[in-house]
């Protein structure tokens, strides 16, 4: 899969929603002084500040170098990475592993499992959220339709994402010696900042799908994809996306 080359400056701006509801997933880590945490794929750092504000000492890592270093720039104070979710080794082991609006990108759970649980110490925690079963699918209907019926079916197979079930998911930390202490799946419809339309989300989001479309052939299917979308995506003159959140913790065996 051609993976997306993050505008972050962009990301910052316009998807700020994406970290500030993981602010919420907080809770549920309840980080306290002295702990050593990870935060995996820690984006431009914004939780991970938030994290370091809780007493804890916390690194973290992304796949992104872009991400990295914006958030070095940000907060020089924190230890940040450059690390893939599916590859990564650290000499001590933490305390937690958090993450936020990242294992939906990752197919490859079990190495993410894996990583996780091999990097905490016994009785750590992993504390997770992301998208969950039906996740955008108003969203991924039309992407496909558009695409299948304008001639470009090879394209779908850029959509990869994983969005997984509380079932699905549970069983695959549990495989890996977890044990699950809460799960939840739900609703979060989120509504778009003025000015913002679901174009802004396919390009910041679902860029890659559209890899190898010349630019007036891919604004002209994205076009479509908005129109076909404002019945079900749009309310009094707003956009919103119609995410399925998962939210899981667990502790090492």
């Amino acid at each position: 899969m051609v993976k997306n080359d993050w505008n972050t400056e962009f990301y910052d701006e316009k998807h700020s929603y994406v970290f500030k509801f993981g602010e919420d997933v907080l809770n549920l880590l309840s980080a306290k002084p002295g702990e050593v945490i990870l935060d995996l794929g820690c984006g431009t750092g914004h939780l991970t500040k938030l994290i370091a504000r809780s007493g804890a000492v916390v690194y973290g890592i992304d796949s992104s170098i872009k991400m990295i270093g914006q958030a070095r720039l940000k907060y020089p104070d924190i230890k940040f990475e450059h690390m893939y979710a599916t590859n990564f080794t650290f000499k001590n082991k933490f305390d937690a592993v958090f993450s936020n609006a990242v294992l939906h990108w990752i197919t490859e759970k079990e190495k993410v499992a894996e990583c996780a649980y091999n990097c905490l110490k016994r009785g750590g925690r992993f504390v997770a959220e992301f998208g969950g079963k039906d996740n955008v699918k108003c969203i991924v209907t039309s992407i496909r339709k558009i695409l299948e019926g304008n001639g470009y079916s090879q394209n779908t197979e850029f959509i990869d994402w994983y969005f997984p079930s509380i079932g699905e998911y549970s069983s695959i930390l549990e495989k890996h010696g977890f044990r699950v202490t809460s799960a939840f799946h739900f609703d979060r419809d989120t509504f778009m900042d003025e000015g913002v339309d679901v174009i802004n989300w396919l390009e910041m989001f679902a860029k890659q799908i559209f890899e190898g479309i010349n630019t007036g052939k891919k604004s002209e299917l994205i076009g479509l994809i908005k129109e076909d979308l404002s019945s079900t995506n749009k309310k009094d003159g707003k956009w919103f996306i119609d995410y399925k959140r998962l939210r899981i913790a667990a502790v090492k065996e």
